[in-house]
C-alpha cells in the first residue's frame, strides 16, 4: 500500500531515480495558510542539511546534500493558501546517477529489498532501490509539514531527537562518532526518540485501533527502522512492577498513552535504525559476483541523522488522523 490515513489520508508516488517523486494529501481544510519556510527547513533536516548539533554533512549521502528538494505544488493550492481539495506535489529528482547501479540488473545488495522486490513483480528497479529508496521520504516530510501546522493550531507539538548512536549516548560526540564509521568505510545504526506534546485526552481506540498501534505502523514503514517502543518499553524488563509503578516517572509508566488513548501527558516513543545496509565494506562483498562496471553509489553511515524528520512527519500524519476521526466521532 501506498497511502496512510482514513480521513487525512498522504499518498506517495514516485522512484528514487525516477523523473520526480511526490504525493497526494487529502483531507486539508480549505483556507490554511501553508508556511512554506517550515517546509523547506523540515526538508533540510530530511537532507541532512540542517542536524541538531551535528555537521550537516556528518555521515550523510552526497545525493542527499545535493538534491535542492524544490516542491511543485500541482493542485490544491492557490497563493500558498489551501483550497480544500486534494494536495498534489511532485519534487523533481536532480541529481540521480543512475549509472553507478547498472551493475545492480546482475545481482542482489545485501540487506536491500532487490531480491524479494524481483521475486514478487518480476521486475525491479535497480538504480538505487526504485520505492524502496530513502529518497521516498521527501515527499513524507512535505506531507507531514503540512499535517504539523494544522496540529500547531491545537497546541500540539512534535519534536524528535537523535539520542543514540551505535553505542554513543552522548549527543556532544556523535558527530565525531559517526565520520569515524564514515572513514571506516562502514555504517552505523541509531535511536531516534520522539515526544508529543499538547494532545487531549481520548485520541485513540481499545483493541485494535490503539494510538500506539498506528503510532509503531507508521514508524516501522520508515527504511531502516528496525523497532519501535514506548514508554518504559524495552528498559521495563529490568524493573519491578512495585519500581515502575510507584515511580514519579510518568513517561516511564504510561509514555502518555493508557489502553490505547492518549492520557493527557507528553507521548514519548522511540524507534531504532539498523545500519545503512549499503556501505564501502558491504558492496566489497558482493562485487565478485556482479558483471561490469561496479560503483558504490552514494550512502549514509547513519540513516537515523535523517530519519528525524520523517519520524516526526509520520508522527504528523497519524495524529491529524485520528484528530479527525476523533473529532467527527464526537458529532455523531
Amino acid at each position: 500500500m501506498n497511502t496512510i490515513g482514513e480521513k487525512f489520508s498522504f499518498t506517495s508516488f514516485g522512484e528514487s531515480h525516477g523523473r520526480a517523486i511526490g504525493g497526494v494529501l487529502d483531507g486539508v481544510p480549505a483556507g490554511l495558510k501553508i508556511d512554506m519556510e517550515m517546509i523547506r527547513q523540515a526538508l533540510d533536516r530530511r537532507a541532512g542539511r540542517i542536524a541538531e548539533g551535528m555537521r550537516r554533512e556528518a555521515g550523510v549521502s552526497p545525493r542527499a546534500l545535493r538534491e535542492a528538494d524544490e516542491v511543485e505544488w500541482l493542485s490544491g493550492v492557490m497563493d500558498g493558501v489551501t483550497l480544500g481539495t486534494p494536495i498534489a506535489f511532485i519534487i523533481r529528482n536532480k541529481d540521480a546517477r543512475s549509472e553507478d547501479y547498472d551493475w545492480l540488473k546482475y545481482t542482489y545488495r545485501i540487506g536491500h529489498a532487490d531480491r524479494v522486490y524481483q521475486e514478487k513483480y518480476g521486475i525491479r528497479d535497480h538504480r538505487g532501490g526504485g520505492r524502496a529508496s530513502a529518497r521516498e521520504t521527501a515527499s513524507r516530510v512535505v506531507a507531514g509539514a503540512i499535517a504539523q501546522q494544522m496540529l500547531q493550531e491545537q497546541n500540539i507539538r512534535i519534536h524528535a531527537r537523535l539520542v543514540q548512536v551505535g553505542e554513543e549516548r552522548n549527543p556532544e560526540k556523535f558527530d565525531s562518532y559517526i565520520t569515524g564509521i564514515q572513514r571506516e568505510g562502514d555504517s552505523v545504526g541509531g535511536i531516534v526518540e520522539c515526544t508529543i506534546t499538547g494532545m487531549p485526552i481520548g485520541i485513540g481506540e481499545p483493541i485494535f485501533d490503539k494510538l500506539q498501534s498506528h503510532l509503531a505502523f507508521a514508524m516501522m514503514s520508515i527504511n531502516a527502522c528496525k523497532g519501535f517502543e514506548y514508554g518504559s518499553g524495552f528498559q521495563g524488563i529490568g524493573m519491578k512492577g512495585s519500581e515502575m509503578y510507584f515511580s514519579d516517572n510518568q513517561q516511564l509508566i504510561s509514555g502518555g498513552i493508557a489502553g490505547g488513548i492518549s492520557d493527557g501527558t507528553p507521548i514519548v516513543f522511540r524507534c531504532v535504525f539498523k545500519p545503512t545496509a549499503s556501505s564501502q565494506k558491504t558492496f566489497e562483498a558482493i562485487r565478485q559476483e556482479a558483471k561490469g562496471e561496479k560503483k558504490n553509489g552514494r550512502h549514509d553511515a547513519c540513516v537515523a541523522v535523517r530519519a528525524v524528520a520523517v519520524v516526526e512527519a509520520m508522527t504528523a500524519l497519524v495524529l491529524t488522523d485520528f484528530g479527525m476521526i476523533f473529532e467527527q466521532k464526537c458529532h455523531e
